[in-house]
């Protein structure tokens, strides 16, 4: 049932029922508007209260119905609006919790709203690209004002109903241990008789002098969203509040609406919305499987990639045991986390109760004997099978039955790190990204033995660790770093053949990546991927990279932790500045292989790197090491700075055509280390039957 109708002495109470947040599906706005109708034919009922059930007014729309024909079937939302708005008999919108959406503007349409105190109010359609469709826009300025109702809408950001009390959206504000229907019903008992019934839409917004208001937040909000076109849509929606009849401003808002739908920066944020709802969601991993109850853990290492794994635990409440084989180090590690949060309270995002909670979780210790009872640890040592298989052996050893062991490696063979183990169904892949305690992604490996029940327990420990979880079959690099070696290889390349590291970081940049493949490289520490390729240059000789990395390493440049990488960093700034030394290696690097430099445009440099991640992510996909295209978008959006009004590398694929994607690394196949380029079978396959990645 999506929506409960009964009487109530003379008052008719509509209950919506879509589980979980009261989605405005087509069946719910089908029984809402009999459910009107039903009321109106009956002369016993003298009034009508629509309310929600269990934990939500409304939520807005229902996502399941997105992007599908039942999202704009008719009754429509406008149409459910529409008739309670002109409903002759006072309908009372009765509201609770979550009020957001869709959800919301059903409210305005009623002709009074009461409410309970702690209820999320929002109009967050800006998130997803959009602005409010359905009388938002017009509604919402007549009843809180021009100023208030415009930040709400721009930003999304939800405001708790107490804030909103005395405006003129709330008729009533019930106390907190009211029951909302019988104070609901008691209300539209009193009010049954009043007329005029009273509507939004005859309100006046009233803002003097509103033009110089509106071009302010014109300018301001045009400086703020940068490639995202609806926050200064929804400035000139709101402004039709003030500036046209309420007829005129309703159709403008729909035309502004239908023209974003259409925009591929709102494409773009709905499909990650939905990317994200989906990645935790395993297909032999039914969602009531069994959970292992984490109440505790411990972090082997506690250098910069421990301490920020330790971080996650201790924000989300959960005691954590940092292990170090030195003194020296533990208290090093420690002082770092403490070091940290005294910088969050600094910046006002950390209350001292807060500080005192996470500091007191987190100690230390030398003994594995100490961290036996964890519920699950964490090994965050050196990226070397030799460490890592004395660590799983003595983790073997000492850990309690049933506790869950992961490992935090960021290429190395979670199958084998499991082998060292006599429970490999209790081993698995939990890769953070740098800095952990600030970056969303956390790549979850699934090894071939791992226990269904330990893959759940890691997914729903993402969630409570507030990070996005993507599972990753087993592979060398797994799906990010596999796909970003292919990345870095064509950045090498570039170098070669006529590109310097600015003009490279630039083009990126330029394309929406938050940092270019040279600033990364020295963010994250030149010497790294040095280790990496030394190892590929032993393990798969038939790949070819540029040395160019390799010389700047040996000039002992391995990025800002020294002040020096393919840039120049002063203290206390992370601004790079090019070095005309490393430029010159570069060019005498090319000389030295005879390769002639040439003029390299900014759209191939954009094509090469993208387009790498692309043709390595088609094989990734074909391989079942990701599970869906979707999945691989989330990685790159959460982990490696791919521009979020992009979508995603394989989502942008998808945008810019398949064809025309593979005809660029067909191009590119015939240039310089051209046998970089064998395309894909499935990026082939899917091209040519004219498909794509999403579809």
């Amino acid at each position: 049932m999506t929506a409960e109708y009964q009487v109530h002495g003379s008052v008719a109470v509509i209950t919506l029922n879509n589980p979980p947040v009261n989605g405005m599906g087509l069946v719910t706005r089908t029984a809402a508007v009999k459910g009107i109708q039903q009321a109106l034919a009956d002369d016993a009922v003298k009034a009508i209260v629509i309310t929600g059930a269990g934990k939500a007014f409304s939520g807005g729309a229902d996502i399941k119905e997105f992007n599908s024909p039942k999202a704009l079937a008719e009754p429509s939302l406008h149409t459910l609006i529409a008739t309670a708005e002109s409903s002759t008999k006072p309908v009372v919108a009765a509201i609770h919790t979550v009020c957001m959406g869709g959800g919301l503007e059903l409210s305005l349409g009623c002709h009074y709203r009461v409410a309970m105190p702690g209820a999320q109010i929002a109009l967050p359609e800006v998130k997803l690209g959009l602005l409010p469709g359905a009388g938002g826009t017009q509604r919402l300025p007549r009843v809180l004002g021009l100023e208030m109702a415009l930040n709400m809408i721009v930003s999304g950001t939800p405001v708790l109903s107490d804030k909103l009390a005395g405006t003129g959206l709330f008729d009533e504000m019930f106390a907190a241990d009211a029951d909302l229907l019988t104070s609901a019903v008691a209300f539209a008992e009193k009010i049954a008789d009043a007329r005029p019934l009273p509507k939004v839409r005859d309100r006046k917004v009233d803002y003097p002098n509103h033009e110089a208001f509106l071009q302010f937040s014109r300018n301001t909000v045009k400086a703020m969203s940068g490639p995202f076109p609806a926050p200064l849509e929804c400035v000139e929606t709101v402004a039709a509040s003030i500036t046209m009849k309420f007829d005129e401003g309703m159709k403008f808002e729909r035309e502004r609406f239908m023209h974003l739908i259409q925009t591929t920066e709102s494409k773009s944020l709905r499909h990650a919305f939905f990317s994200e709802r989906i990645a935790s969601k395993v297909p032999d991993v039914p969602a009531d499987t069994p959970v292992r109850a984490i109440k505790s853990a411990a972090i082997i290492g506690a250098g910069t990639m421990g301490g920020g794994i330790a971080m996650n635990f201790l924000n989300a409440g959960i005691p954590v045991k940092l292990l170090e084989t030195r003194q020296e180090a533990l208290d090093k590690g420690l002082a770092t986390i403490r070091k940290n949060y005294e910088n969050t309270m600094k910046k006002g995002k950390l209350t001292q109760e807060k500080f005192d909670q996470r500091m007191a979780l987190v100690s230390g210790t030398l003994s594995y004997a100490d961290i036996g009872q964890a519920d699950i640890v964490v090994e965050a040592v050196f990226e070397e099978m030799g460490v890592k298989e004395a660590v799983f052996r003595k983790l073997d050893e000492m850990m309690k039955p049933g506790a869950i062991l992961a490992t935090n490696t960021s290429t190395l063979d979670v199958d084998q790190i499991a082998a060292f183990t006599k429970r490999p169904e209790d081993v698995i892949g939990t890769h953070f990204f740098s800095p952990a305690n600030v970056m969303k992604l956390l790549e979850i490996v699934r090894g071939a033995k791992t226990g269904k029940d330990v893959l759940a327990t890691a997914l729903a420990l993402s969630k409570k660790l507030k990070k996005t979880g993507v599972v990753s079959g087993v592979c060398d690099g797994f799906i990010g770093n596999r796909m970003i070696e292919q990345y870095s290889r064509q950045a090498g390349f570039l170098l070669e053949e006529g590109a310097l590291p600015e003009q490279v970081d630039k083009a990126a940049e330029k394309f929406g990546f938050a940092m270019g493949p040279f600033r990364m490289g020295d963010l994250a520490g030149n010497d790294i991927g040095w280790a990496i390729r030394k190892r590929r240059y032993v393990e798969k000789p038939e790949i070819s990279y540029s040395k160019t990395a390799d010389l700047l390493c040996e000039m002992g440049r391995y990025g800002q932790k020294t002040g020096a990488g393919w840039y120049d960093y002063k203290a206390g700034d992370r601004k790079a500045y090019p070095n005309e030394q490393v430029n010159a290696m570069i060019v005498q690097h090319s000389a030295g292989l005879g390769v002639a430099r040439r003029r390299i445009s900014d759209q191939e440099i954009v094509e090469r790197l993208v387009y790498s991640l692309v043709n390595e992510a088609a094989s990734i996909l074909e391989e079942g090491i990701a599970l869906r295209a979707s999945d691989i978008d989330m990685v790159y959006l959460t982990g490696y700075g791919f521009p979020l009004y992009r979508g995603g590398p394989m989502f942008y694929a998808d945008t810019v055509g398949l064809p025309k994607v593979l005809a660029a690394i067909r191009q590119y196949a015939t240039g310089h280390h051209g046998e970089a380029w064998t395309p894909a079978p499935l990026l082939v396959k899917l091209a040519d039957e004219g498909k794509t990645f999403n579809g």
